[in-house]
Formats: C-alpha cells, structure tokens, sequence
C-alpha cells in the first residue's frame, strides 16, 4: 500500500535527479566555455608573437594597425569569454546548492520512512508477545481448571 510519504519520497527523488543532470549540464556547458577560453587566449599569445617577430623584421604601418586592432578585439572577446566562464562557474554553484537541497530533502523523507518502518516492526513485534502471552495464559489458566493442577 502507497503512503503519502511515499509519494513524497518519490517526488523528492525525481526531483534530486533532475538537479543532478542540472548540475551535470551546467558543468559540461562550464568545461566547453573554460575551453573556448583557453583556445582564445592561445590564439592571442600566438597571434602576439607573430606580430613581435614581424615587427622585429619589419611590418609596414597599415598591417601593424590592422594586427593591433584585431589584438584588441581579441581581449574583448577574452573578457567577453572570461565573464561567460564566471557566469558558468556561479550556475555550476548553484546548481550544486539546488542539488544538495534536494538530496537533504529526499534523506529526511527517507530517515522517516526509516523510523516509521522501525516503529512498524516494533508495534508487531509487541502484537506478537501479547498473543504469545496470552496463549501462554490462556494455557495456563486451562491447566489450573484441570483437577490435579495440570
């Protein structure tokens, strides 16, 4: 028989689940951004030394502007990735809390689904050594009508 803890406990374990492929994907989506980051800034550092090797054996002023510019809006793109990454890392942190939370919640319905199991057990086991008692005594209370004591 469904109790409604029960369904409490199912709902609270959907729901961790779903904080779970939550966290997992705002994690996978943090290691693309932290990736994509890092290839700009390799392209960058390359890009760099191009330029410092170019300008050491001559670059003509217009190329030099060009390079310049495209540097600069490298280090935007780099800030623009650099605070995708830091939103990423806070989603990621949330989610964990969201996680976490979650799974708090389904382990209190499951610490009372554990102690009203236990009190379950209990209460039977008590029911159990009544009616054993009492078939002892009613027994007993046979064998003391009998003639003789027995």
């Amino acid at each position: 028989m469904r109790t409604p803890l029960d369904t409490l406990t199912e709902l609270a374990r959907e729901a961790r689940d779903q904080a779970m492929q939550h966290l997992a994907s705002a994690r996978r989506d943090e290691r693309q951004v932290a990736d994509q980051l890092s290839s700009l800034e390799h392209y960058r550092q390359e890009y760099a030394e191009r330029l410092h090797q170019n300008m050491r054996s001559g670059i003509d002023p217009a190329t030099l502007h060009n390079t310049q510019r495209f540097l600069l809006s490298l280090d935007d793109a780099l800030a623009t990735a650099r605070r995708a990454l830091q939103q990423q890392r806070q989603k990621v942190s949330d989610s964990q809390r969201e996680w976490q939370h979650e799974q708090q919640r389904l382990s209190a319905y499951d610490t009372l689904a554990d102690r009203r199991a236990q009190e379950g057990l209990r209460l039977q086991a008590r029911q159990e050594q009544r009616s054993s008692d009492d078939l002892i005594n009613s027994r007993l209370q046979r064998g003391s009508a009998m003639p003789g004591g027995y």
